[in-house]
């Protein structure tokens, strides 16, 4: 393949790395509004991180096919999924913690934020862009509406 053709590609990934910072830049702004530990720039590069991997991943399997047999090539892209989702989900561990004298869980939600927007980062990798939007459009109407009639709900019942 000529390098050409290599900066084309590389050259499309650095817009769908564009597309992936926006994503999760939007949920990320949420997050900083609402004052959570993990923001803006967390989401931004979890968001990224996630798309780039898989995309290096299609990228080793493609370029790999190019040196070895077909038969010799044994590539999962599912693996790479699962690798982004537990990486990710150790970094939104560390946004969890309880207080003490028995409180409630604190960070969960912020933790789950993280994990869908690594999962935005891989829709956006595997060109599925209408499904990334769309899933951001719903994962901010739970952080942000849904938070309001929680607290709404919540004053009625005291």
């Amino acid at each position: 393949m000529s390098a050409f053709v290599h900066w084309q590609e590389e050259l499309f990934v650095l817009g769908q790395a564009l597309v992936a910072l926006a994503l999760g830049g939007l949920l990320g702004w949420e997050r900083e509004a609402s004052g959570k530990q993990a923001g803006l720039r967390t989401h931004m590069l979890v968001c990224l991180s996630a798309m780039l991997f898989v995309k290096l991943g299609q990228f080793l399997i493609m370029d790999s096919a190019h040196y070895y047999k077909p038969e010799a090539v044994r590539a999962d892209p599912i693996h790479i999924i699962g690798a982004v989702a537990t990486g990710i989900s150790f970094l939104g561990a560390g946004t969890i913690f309880r207080g003490g004298d028995g409180a409630q869980p604190q960070g969960l939600t912020t933790a789950a934020s993280l994990l869908c927007t690594s999962a935005l980062g891989v829709a956006v990798a595997i060109d599925r862009y209408i499904l990334a939007v769309g899933a951001t459009l719903m994962t901010l109407f739970i952080l942000n509406t849904l938070q309001k009639v929680m607290v709404k709900y919540d004053k009625s019942l005291k």
